[in-house]
């Protein structure tokens, strides 16, 4: 990591660039797969499958007996975990319910708003370096509490044609039906488009590599919904000297350890919390399976020295982060103040990778900044909001009057109209 100190406010914007891909070359490849797939269906599935994941596959949705076979193969102890971690994020999201409320804004005239499941929704769930079956959890749970009525699952599959045991168990658990052993780009077409063994889906969640989320953005210009711009991983942290160093270091390890397009940004008011960190950084990087991911992400990563916590709090808010932990002793005061970042944690304890397993959040968050304008995944993604109104004729005499104006003034004579003949009757 390469340490700034005392940065100005007219540095932020290079200082806080995210690392760039070169997108022009990885659209025109994201393009054709989209076209093949779009044209050639399950063909094209084929051969993107064997091309990129290795494996030929002869039947893409995976059946009753696999489901099966999986219940066996994870550990019992795992399956209590997700489990557990399954009914927090089904009590978080559950108590995300609106219920509908009327509203009389003048005398005749009753506005309400209902919520409608989106009908059909399809979920990528990455499964090649690591396989998120957490993220199962995290997009099927709400899903289900939301009333989607087709639920499809895309995951590429492992080297022998299977998929993750774990990832059907949770699957499973959360009550998805449809799955299909479809991974990368190939496997957002085919829930954009269909083809003759995937159904086409009205909006499409889930996070992915560079080439899912190019993939996620090319189809929303054609009117395909997604959930949100979410590509690579990326933490930033808030310390003051209440900090525990060591706890820092692993959190900032556990989102680098995703990729090497990974960042993690520590900000403090401390060098010597930035000295410790660094220290732990170095002594529990050579402990991780994935230290070479790691170190590339680290590469791309920086500690900031701030002259105190209000520049540090606006240094965030530019940054707008994915994940936002707070490791200070005035953490509630300091939360108050976050406008732009997709989920907070706060105080020493409160480690990230809480929210990605089992506190009961959301882990599908805007990246990249879009933190300044998106929220993370939730129950309100899988529904869409309808407004109704009932007018009697007491009602449109009240309002009568005022919409003619309106519309005199803005030269729309038919909307004026559609008033006054009822009006005159």
């Amino acid at each position: 990591m390469k340490t700034i100190k005392f940065p100005e406010r007219r540095e932020y914007d290079n200082l806080l660039r995210r690392p760039v891909a070169e997108t022009a070359s990885l659209e025109t490849l994201v393009a054709g797969i989209l076209s093949d797939v779009k044209l050639q269906g399950d063909a094209a599935l084929k051969l993107y499958g064997l091309q990129f994941d290795k494996v030929q596959i002869s039947r893409f949705e995976v059946e009753e007996t696999e489901f099966e076979k999986a219940e066996g193969l994870v550990p019992e102890k795992l399956k209590n975990a997700i489990r557990f971690a399954a009914e927090n994020i089904r009590r978080f999201h559950a108590a995300q319910k609106e219920s509908g409320q009327t509203v009389e804004t003048v005398p005749g005239v009753t506005c309400w708003r209902k919520s409608v499941p989106v009908s059909s929704v399809g979920l990528y769930i990455p499964g090649g370096s690591a396989p998120l079956f957490s993220t199962i959890l995290m997009l099927g749970i709400p899903a289900m509490l939301a009333g989607c009525g087709e639920v499809v699952m895309c995951t590429p599959p492992m080297p022998d044609g299977t998929v993750n045991p774990a990832m059907l168990f949770a699957a499973r658990l959360v009550g998805i039906r449809k799955v299909f052993r479809v991974g990368g780009v190939q496997a957002i077409g085919a829930m954009a488009y269909g083809t003759e063994s995937i159904p086409r889906v009205h909006k499409i969640f889930g996070p992915g590599n560079g080439y899912v989320t190019c993939a996620k953005q090319l189809i929303s210009k054609e009117g395909i919904a997604i959930d949100l711009p979410a590509g690579p991983s990326e933490l930033a942290v808030l310390a003051d000297k209440s900090c525990v160093p060591a706890f820092v270091a692993a959190d900032l390890l556990s989102q680098a350890e995703h990729g090497p397009d990974s960042q993690v940004i520590l900000v403090t008011d401390s060098e010597k919390v930035i000295e410790d960190v660094m220290k732990q950084l170095g002594e529990q990087l050579e402990l991780l399976p994935r230290k070479e991911l790691a170190a590339q992400a680290l590469r791309n990563s920086k500690a900031i020295l701030v002259k105190g916590m209000e520049e540090g709090m606006y240094l965030l808010n530019s940054y707008a982060p994915e994940h936002l932990i707070i490791a200070c002793r005035n953490d509630q005061v300091l939360a108050a103040q976050v406008v732009n970042a997709g989920s907070v944690f706060l105080g020493n304890y409160a480690c990230e990778s809480a929210g990605d397993y089992a506190s009961g959040t959301n882990h599908t968050l805007p990246t990249n900044g879009a933190a300044k304008a998106y929220s993370g995944v939730s129950l309100d993604s899988f529904v869409k909001k309808i407004t109704f109104q009932s007018i009697t004729k007491e009602g449109i005499q009240n309002l009568g009057r005022a919409i003619e104006l309106m519309a005199e003034a803005e030269g729309l004579e038919g909307h004026r109209n559609a008033v006054s003949v009822r009006l005159a009757d």
